[in-house]
C-alpha cells in the first residue's frame, strides 16, 4: 500500500478553554495508480486532512505510513525525500501561482529547491517536457500567469506538481475555481497523467458526480469523522450510513424532472467544538434510535474483503 493512514487526529486548543477537534479519528488507505475521495459538508476536516498530507499541519495524533515507513518520525533530510514524492493541486490557479513569476520559473522552483535542475539545457528540456503533459505550447515559458485563462492556470499548477515525479498528488478541489465547460478537461488531463506515470490522487471535493466517475474510492466524512468509506461503486451505488444517503440524494442531476429528495438532512451541521455525544450526526438523523444519542458507533465492516479492494465500511447503530 502506498499511503496509509491511521487514526489521524488533529485537536485545535481555543482560546478561553475547549478543543476543536478538527479530525478525529481518521483512517483511509491509497494504493498506487488510485484515486481516493474525501466527500462531506464544508468544515468536516477535509482540507485539514490534506494539509496532514502534505505536513503543512502536524498531526496530534494518529500515523501517516508512505510506502511502509512513518513520515512523521522523519528527519530535516527524509521529509524533503518525502515531500518530492507527495505534491499538491490546490483549489485556486489565481492564489497558488506567484503572479510575479514567469512560468517558467515556477515550474523551474521545485527542481532547483530539490538540487534536481542539471545544467541549463537539460533543465529547459523538463520544463518543455511538462508543458508537453499539460497541453501547453512552448512559448508559455516566457509568460506570466495572469496571461493565461484560467483553465491554463490551473494546467500550469498540474505540471508544476509533475515537476519532481511524485507519485503522490493531493488535490483539493481541483476543479471548483474554474468555468464549467473546463472542468472536464483538467479531469480528463488528470485521468491521462495516472494512467501514464501511475500517479495515486488523495482528491477533496464537493461535486460527487465527479468522484462517482473520478475515484477509485470514498470516504465519506461528517464533523471530523469518517462516517462511510469503501471502493466508489459500493458507496454510490448502496450507501449504508444515513448520512451517505442524505448526501448523494440532495446532490443536484442533470434531469428536469428529478425532484430533490426532501427532509433527509434535518438542522445544521454541529460544532466540531462541542460535537453532540454518541453519533455525531443523530441530532439530523431522521433515523435516529435512542442509542445513537448515547453510544459512539464504530467502523463496521459491510461486504467481505477481498482482490486488493478498499474495505466498505460505515459507523452507524442500524446496520445488521
Amino acid at each position: 500500500m502506498l499511503l496509509e493512514v491511521h487514526d489521524l487526529k488533529k485537536h485545535f486548543p481555543v482560546r478561553g478553554g475547549g478543543t476543536v477537534r478538527a479530525v478525529d479519528g481518521v483512517s483511509f488507505a491509497v494504493d498506487a495508480g488510485q484515486t481516493y475521495a474525501l466527500v462531506g459538508e464544508s468544515g468536516c476536516g477535509k482540507t485539514t486532512i490534506a494539509r496532514q498530507l502534505l505536513l503543512l499541519e502536524r498531526p496530534s495524533a494518529g500515523t501517516i505510513r508512505f510506502d511502509g515507513q512513518d513520515v512523521l518520525t522523519l528527519g530535516r533530510t527524509g521529509v524533503l525525500a518525502y515531500r518530492r514524492q507527495v505534491q499538491a493541486v490546490f483549489q485556486d490557479p489565481s492564489s497558488s501561482l506567484n503572479p510575479r513569476l514567469k512560468v517558467g520559473m515556477l515550474l523551474a522552483e521545485p527542481l532547483l529547491a530539490h538540487g534536481l535542475g542539471g545544467d541549463r539545457a537539460a533543465l529547459r528540456r523538463r520544463l518543455l517536457e511538462l508543458l508537453e503533459i499539460v497541453g501547453l505550447p512552448p512559448g508559455a515559458l516566457d509568460l506570466y500567469p495572469h496571461e493565461f485563462s484560467g483553465g491554463q492556470r490551473q494546467r500550469i499548477a498540474v505540471a508544476r506538481a509533475l515537476a519532481l515525479q511524485p507519485r503522490l498528488i493531493v488535490l483539493d478541489e481541483p476543479t471548483s475555481a474554474l468555468d464549467v465547460s473546463i472542468r472536464a478537461q483538467i479531469v480528463n488531463l488528470l485521468a491521462d497523467i495516472q494512467r501514464s506515470f501511475g500517479i495515486a490522487y488523495v482528491m477533496i471535493a464537493h461535486d460527487l458526480a465527479l468522484v462517482e466517475h473520478f475515484s477509485s474510492a470514498v470516504g465519506v466524512m461528517y464533523l471530523g469523522s469518517m462516517a462511510e468509506s469503501g471502493p466508489s461503486p459500493a458507496v454510490f451505488g448502496a450507501p449504508r450510513h444515513p448520512y451517505t444517503q442524505a448526501l448523494l440524494g440532495s446532490a443536484p442531476r442533470p434531469d428536469p424532472d428529478h425532484q430533490p429528495a426532501e427532509g433527509l438532512i434535518l438542522g445544521e451541521i454541529g460544532s466540531a467544538l462541542n460535537p453532540p455525544p454518541g453519533c455525531k450526526f443523530h441530532p439530523r438523523c431522521p433515523r435516529a434510535v435512542p442509542a445513537c444519542g448515547k453510544d459512539l458507533p464504530r467502523l463496521r465492516q459491510l461486504a467481505p474483503h477481498g482482490d486488493g479492494k478498499p474495505v466498505h465500511v460505515a459507523a452507524c447503530h442500524l446496520l445488521v
